[in-house]
């Protein structure tokens, strides 16, 4: 389960590099200051949370895998998804009751880290 989360960490923190340089670059002018905003919060949540299940595998490579390591790490994958995947879709298209999806991804980024907590304390 290790190698799992360490390589979802390694391509979604490369994913979130690249949705960062394409924001700063390529998106520059095409989006309103707002929607931007709205952009940079994807990118800036996606990092953090690969960030986050490169831990995750880190944890379960030292201590040994466990339910609730895996629960963190999908959790925290199902928030990047929910959470960045609609900031993104909502920056592109400008459909902004995508914006009530948000908070699920962010509810599992929470979920995720509390589980990531019970793991730990587990150990």
């Amino acid at each position: 389960m290790w190698k799992i989360f360490i390589v979802l960490g390694a391509l979604n923190a490369a994913a979130a590099v690249g949705f960062g340089a394409f924001g700063a670059h390529g998106l520059e002018g095409k989006l309103s200051d707002k929607l931007m905003e709205v952009y940079q919060t994807g990118v800036q949540y996606h990092i953090m949370h690969a960030l986050g299940l490169l831990a995750i595998g880190l944890v379960a490579a030292y201590a040994g895998s466990s339910a609730s390591l895996s629960w963190a790490g999908w959790l925290l994958f199902a928030g990047i998804v929910i959470f960045s995947g609609s900031l993104y879709t909502m920056a592109f298209t400008g459909i902004t009751w995508l914006g009530a999806i948000t908070p699920i991804g962010g509810t599992a980024f929470i979920a995720g880290w509390i589980m990531l907590v019970i793991s730990v304390l587990k150990i």
